[in-house]
């Protein structure tokens, strides 16, 4: 699955969490922690759009 952030870039998104969890971004800092450990580039990013903190790929690519 990818979402796209910026024109003609993508970032695949390993996964997401709802902003309104009580625990915040926690979960998703987890298992940002969890793929890192397991040799994926990843980091958190907050969509404001989805109210969602999403696990991405660090690395951009080009979409077609």
């Amino acid at each position: 699955m990818n979402g796209t952030y910026e024109q003609g870039l993508s970032r695949r998104i390993y996964a997401w969490f709802s902003a309104g969890n009580p625990r915040g971004s926690w979960p998703a800092e987890e298992r940002a922690r969890e793929l890192r450990d397991q040799g994926h580039s990843v980091t958190v990013v907050m969509d404001m759009d989805t109210d969602r903190f999403l696990v991405v790929s660090e690395s951009r690519e080009a979409v077609a």
